[in-house]
């Protein structure tokens, strides 16, 4: 059967066998075990080069681009993009942690999070992490008291929602004025915060952030983000005499899930954005800023790749198909929480007809595990055949569960022919570790 494949790093071999980063699935599914977690190295630092080399030529060399690594957080992750040249934006001390534990270096970090416990300040403090992205008035309070303590003079960006809609799901919309994240330029907050960071003694308002939505596929919301912010900041220096060091744009890009999406052109969008900046400031007299971006989804995304094996297949005559496999909500909670799309493809049988139309569902006793509604797959697919979710590689591992006591999926590094486990399958004893 002859197709184009979502992802530049899908083939077929000759015996209609799905390959991803040139390696046979049916091979690396028999020695690793499904569900299974692949994750193509090669692919991660093509997207960070891109994205590390788009932002110089756009931004300027004091620009610096940050892997968002809520998308998917463990250890060789951070030292592929510290190898890299990228900073890392966290959320937690786990992120930190994690971090840390690969040698990352703390000066690259920004904390970010809606709600920092005075634990979850001390320790990024502690740890020295580079800036903290500071969210609400009790945060800056706090952060100034504990650097204070610490003896150090913290260095923050405040986190300001401009009250834009990115036209995205609603649940992954974080720029409009009613988002829980960060300062509301509307009501005069936004104002409140920058003069309390200006007033704190230990901290140094270095600039400030925004970050609108995801799943973005042109540079119109960046545009826009950018446009208000900097008026934002050119009023405030025609107020204050305050001029910003840096502007924070946040992530947001979007991947291709589906053949219909389009591919991205990273390089084209960011040189818009940074044509546009640098038009702007010019026209307001204002210093050109250090532009940070934050991209997640569309450094990891694509280089993800998910193999199940079947168990069961169900008709339902008139009604429904179903094809149940190995995993589901545990590993992939996507779809029960926002109807995410997947391209899912028969990886042993990918020469054959796909004739009939099936949900693709998972093993967990909940009637909204499902991977993927809608999905055509050969009409004899079996038990024991292997299904493939393209486009895994962001949010799946990072979101997975141990829900109804099932183990977590391995992740295996394809590198250049060969392969290596990244992080290891949970075991049954796993799920007892933390029991008293």
């Amino acid at each position: 059967m002859n197709e184009s494949l979502i992802c530049a790093n899908l083939s077929v071999g000759d015996e209609g066998v799905l390959r991803f980063a040139g390696q046979d699935v049916r091979a690396l599914a028999g020695y690793y075990g499904t569900p299974l977690y692949l994750m193509d190295e090669r692919r991660i630092r093509d997207n960070c080069r891109r994205y590390r080399r788009a932002a110089e030529e756009s931004f300027g060399g004091q620009s610096c681009v940050l892997y968002a690594s809520k998308a998917a957080s463990f250890r060789y992750i951070y030292e592929i993009v510290n190898e890299e040249g990228l900073h890392v934006d966290v959320v937690s001390p786990g992120e930190i942690h994690t971090a840390a534990a690969a040698g990352f270096p703390m000066e690259r970090v920004w904390f970010h999070s809606n709600n920092k416990s005075d634990e979850d300040i001390a320790y990024a403090v502690e740890m020295r992490v580079g800036f903290f992205v500071v969210d609400c008035m009790e945060e800056l309070e706090a952060l100034d008291r504990i650097a204070g303590e610490a003896g150090i003079r913290q260095d923050v960006l405040l986190r300001v929602t401009p009250g834009i809609d990115p036209h995205t799901f609603e649940a992954v919309a974080t720029g409009k004025v009613d988002s829980k994240f960060g300062f509301p330029m509307a009501d005069g907050q936004a104002d409140e915060a920058f003069h309390a960071a200006l007033r704190a003694e230990n901290l140094a308002l270095r600039g400030f952030h925004c970050h609108v939505g995801s799943q973005v596929f042109d540079s119109d919301v960046f545009l826009l983000s950018a446009e208000v912010m900097l008026d934002y900041m050119a009023r405030l220096r025609a107020e204050t005499g305050y001029v910003a060091e840096r502007l924070d744009l946040g992530g947001g890009y979007g991947v291709r899930y589906l053949p219909e999406q389009p591919e991205l052109d990273i390089e084209g969008n960011i040189a818009c954005v940074g044509a546009f900046i640098r038009k702007k400031c010019a026209a307001l007299g204002y210093p050109m800023p250090a532009i940070s971006l934050e991209p997640g989804r569309s450094i990891v995304a694509d280089a993800g790749l998910t193999l199940y094996t079947v168990g069961a297949v169900k008709r339902i005559l008139g009604l429904v198909n179903y094809v149940s496999v190995d995993g589901g909500m545990t590993d992939n909670v996507r779809y029960a929480m926002y109807h995410a799309p997947y391209t899912v493809l028969p990886a042993d049988r990918m020469n054959e007809p796909r004739d009939t139309v099936f949900s693709v569902v998972g093993r967990c006793c909940e009637s909204g595990d499902v991977i993927q509604p809608g999905v055509p797959l050969p009409d004899g697919i079996r038990r024991g055949d292997l299904i493939a979710v393209c486009t895994t590689g962001a949010y799946n591992y990072s979101m997975a569960s141990n829900y109804n006591r099932i183990p977590r999926p391995p992740v295996v590094m394809l590198r250049d022919g060969d392969c290596f486990t990244a992080v290891r399958r949970e075991s049954l004893e796993d799920l007892l570790r933390l029991d008293a």
